[in-house]
């Protein structure tokens, strides 16, 4: 089994319930369990090349961390994560277009992986307060006061558990 982490995010139509059901889905997937999540989180929209917040339009973001245990490969979970984001009506028309759900391989164990299709670490993480943030709440050894500290000018706010979300 190899420990991944993965980022989870949604800005349209019920952000909350596409993450709530982004981890059931999650803990089904095969020789795959969700160890935990952490809270959710309510975050601009952020221009993911610069880190900064973006001018283009969109609403709030719903973030979160999974923690999982897996015996998939890196790139069969990436392409069960793309499966399930299908599943939740995303669409990619554009880059950094707003989405029913985006799920990002962020850590797989000890992994560097860089292929045409996956990166990892995930090479935008350490940007971006929706992602360091939440991780850090879940696995604080793997992100760094300085980490944290680059990203504190991003608008995050923690809006509780996932069981706590209506």
């Amino acid at each position: 089994m190899v420990r991944a982490y993965v980022a989870l995010g949604a800005n349209l139509g019920d952000a909350a319930a596409a993450l709530r059901q982004a981890v059931k889905a999650l803990d089904s997937l095969p020789l795959t369990q969700v160890l935990q999540s952490s809270s959710f989180y309510k975050t601009a929209p952020l221009d993911t090349d610069s880190g900064e917040e973006s001018p283009a339009p969109g609403e709030d973001y719903f973030n979160a961390v999974a923690e999982l245990d897996t015996a998939l490969s890196a790139p069969s979970l990436l392409e069960h994560l793309q499966q399930i984001e299908h599943h939740a009506g995303r669409e990619r028309p554009y880059r950094n277009a707003p989405r029913t759900l985006d799920l990002d391989l962020l850590l797989y164990g000890s992994a560097r992986i860089g292929s045409a299709r996956l990166t990892v670490p995930h090479p935008r993480m350490a940007q971006r307060a929706f992602v360091l943030v939440p991780l850090a709440e879940i696995a604080p050894e793997l992100v760094s006061a300085a980490e944290l500290a680059a990203v504190s000018q991003q608008r995050i706010e923690r809006l509780g558990r996932l069981s706590e979300q209506g």
